[in-house]
């Protein structure tokens, strides 16, 4: 069976997991090394953090891929459906150990896996949070939409990682990184800087 693309499904589900897993390992690989401080720390405004970034990815997929196509995972935290503090899944309190967390997320990528090789691309689900003139969805309108969203928060990670302790990278073994050593890439931000400033004087 081929899909709308003439790419066969197998091949299209094949590349959509790619994508997806490349966003999952990407977020977990930005908790490496720091301490537990560290993963919990609010570091914008708004109160983003590293563990809570996982904890929230975990719940969107065990939604997006539970709930939606009628497979409600058997161990569903209670924070999925307690709307009681809207915004609990975006940061772990102190009963949930980084390494719980951790873990569910590889429940929730067991989960999503487990429903992408039992159902067909287009079959059909209704996310029951969107309002209901979009609310039906095909399954491979969730996988690119999980993607979108758990490559968005792998961004977030990577910016999180640096103010914390100047890590950055791609993934293990590349970082798609131009080479340069902690004295040039002063320099460099000094040139854009200096770019940034003079941009500014142009326009008065």
């Amino acid at each position: 069976m081929t899909s709308d693309t003439g790419v066969p499904a197998d091949q299209e589900k094949a590349d959509l997991r790619r994508y997806l897993q490349a966003a999952r390992e990407a977020v977990l690989w930005k908790l490496e090394g720091l301490s537990e401080y560290d993963v919990r720390r609010p570091l914008t405004p708004t109160g983003t953090n590293l563990l809570g970034l996982v904890k929230h990815l975990a719940g969107v997929e065990l939604g997006y891929f539970g709930e939606t196509f009628g497979r409600p995972p058997e161990d569903s935290p209670p924070w999925l459906s307690d709307l009681s503090d809207p915004n609990q899944d975006m940061w772990a309190g102190l009963d949930e150990t980084r390494d719980s967390v951790i873990a569910l997320y590889h429940r929730a990528w067991a989960h999503t896996d487990a429903t992408v090789a039992a159902l067909p691309l287009d079959a059909t689900g209704r996310v029951p949070w969107w309002p209901e003139d979009r609310a039906e969805v095909s399954l491979h309108r969730v996988l690119v939409h999980v993607i979108a969203d758990s490559q968005r928060h792998a961004g977030q990670a990577d910016i999180l990682r640096e103010q914390l302790d100047g890590a950055v990278g791609m993934r293990k073994g590349n970082d798609n990184m131009p080479p340069g050593d902690a004295d040039w890439w002063r320099d460099y931000r000094a040139r854009l800087e200096a770019t940034a400033q003079r941009a500014a004087d142009r326009k008065h």
